[in-house]
């Protein structure tokens, strides 16, 4: 990929049940992002933080049409329409967007801007299957609802700001999982998403299943969208996260699939839920820009 790389920090953290993750797209600044693009010949253009509101400057029970149960969910989509005209306009101009977060609920911004007029498949290296909705979460934390809120599922079906016509659940796939809840289970069994499990992976191997993942994704016309939680990897290796979920996949695995991204079609990318609070001497963080140069090319040859 030759095209410039611009970097969008999204400071939010009103998806998610735990202060810090705002923080997240200056931690993996500090730990050298730019510097790393830059080692690998990119032109790395970075346009600076969305302005964000702060959780005591919203209300996150304030009405909305079928908010259900989804906390700051006025605040969530007025930030994720500013970040999907963001992603749309660096597309236009010939750049390829790096979105840093920030919750796994900017991804609505995110894959709406890459999807906007266009045909994109989606991986979604996530612990979790991010596919309540306002009706069926239990927490009513937005960051696990955002890939539900992509595909129309639930109460999102009628809200054009979450909804993204251009993502078809078959070109969607989920790769890692290992923590669901019961309605999601249930849902993403009703859709044609593809699931991959950390069994699987096991089973399998990263490579092959990242391989199939995207075969699965790439079937979209126009390119695929990756969102890489950092909660995908084991907590040993990513402590540095809200939800941390044990089993997950390790240092080198994720270094492996990261790679087989860089062979791949890349539209657009996200890298989230970093959260410095918790994380040891900013190790996730610098984890997050070591996956991030893997993805957009770094070898060791």
């Amino acid at each position: 990929m030759t095209r410039p790389v611009d970097l969008v920090g999204v400071p939010m953290d009103l998806g998610a049940d735990r202060r810090g993750v705002d923080m997240g797209p200056s931690a993996i600044r500090y730990a050298g992002l730019a510097r790393e693009l830059e080692g690998l010949s990119y032109a790395c253009r970075d346009a600076g933080d969305l302005p964000v509101v702060h959780p005591e400057q919203g209300d996150p029970d304030a009405s909305h049409p079928d908010g259900g149960n989804a906390k700051y969910l006025a605040e969530v989509e007025d930030l994720c329409v500013r970040l999907a005209d963001r992603v749309a306009d660096a597309l236009v101009e010939g750049a390829f967007p790096l979105v840093l977060g920030g919750d796994h609920s900017i991804a609505v911004g995110t894959v709406g801007g890459s999807a906007r007029d266009a045909d994109v498949g989606v991986v979604w290296f996530d612990a979790h299957g991010d596919f309540n909705t306002p009706g069926t979460s239990p927490s009513g934390n937005v960051h696990g609802m955002p890939l539900a809120a992509l595909l129309g599922e639930g109460e999102f079906a009628d809200e054009p700001w979450a909804h993204a016509p251009g993502v078809d659940p078959a070109n969607v796939a989920l790769v890692g999982v290992r923590s669901l809840d019961d309605a999601e289970r249930e849902a993403l069994a009703a859709t044609e998403v593809t699931v991959y499990t950390m069994p699987d992976i096991d089973e399998r191997g990263i490579i092959e299943v990242t391989e199939e993942a995207f075969d699965v994704a790439g079937r979209a016309a126009d390119g695929v969208h990756v969102s890489l939680d950092l909660d995908w990897l084991d907590p040993d290796e990513a402590p540095g996260v809200g939800t941390p979920v044990r089993g997950g996949v390790t240092y080198r695995e994720a270094h492996a699939a990261m790679e087989v991204v860089s062979r791949r079609d890349l539209r657009t990318m996200e890298v989230v839920e970093v959260n410095p609070i918790l994380d040891q001497h900013n190790r996730t963080a610098e984890l997050a820009v070591e996956l991030a140069a893997s993805a957009l090319g770094k070898s060791i040859i």
